[in-house]
């Protein structure tokens, strides 16, 4: 790999990096709000509040989608990160291979 595709191929890797620190930060707040939102619903069944009920189980079916489309997010961007990572490993291998073969070439 040149050094100009590997200082690309870098940047990529933090850049996605960046994004999955950031996912796994909205993944954990959305964790808690679907956790809130069900404990609310069960409060409210508790109080045998009908029209509560009604109302915070369509919110807490709002955030498990949201909850659901965030971990997909991270999901995808993980595999993108392992994506990444193995195609840099793989051109590190190829370029060494290629030195040493150079090497075992200019030996004989």
């Amino acid at each position: 790999m040149r050094s100009a595709e590997r200082i690309v191929s870098s940047a990529r890797l933090a850049e996605l990096y960046e994004c999955s620190a950031l996912l796994r930060r909205t993944r954990q707040r959305a964790e808690q709000i679907v956790n809130e939102a069900r404990a609310m619903l069960a409060e409210a069944e508790q109080h045998d509040d009908p029209i509560r009920v009604l109302a915070l189980s369509a919110q807490l079916e709002e955030a498990r989608g949201a909850y659901r489309r965030i971990l997909q997010a991270y999901t995808t961007i993980c595999r993108k990160i392992g994506e990444e990572r193995n195609a840099i490993i793989m051109e590190q291998v190829k370029e060494t291979r290629a030195a040493v073969h150079e090497d075992l070439s200019g030996v004989a």
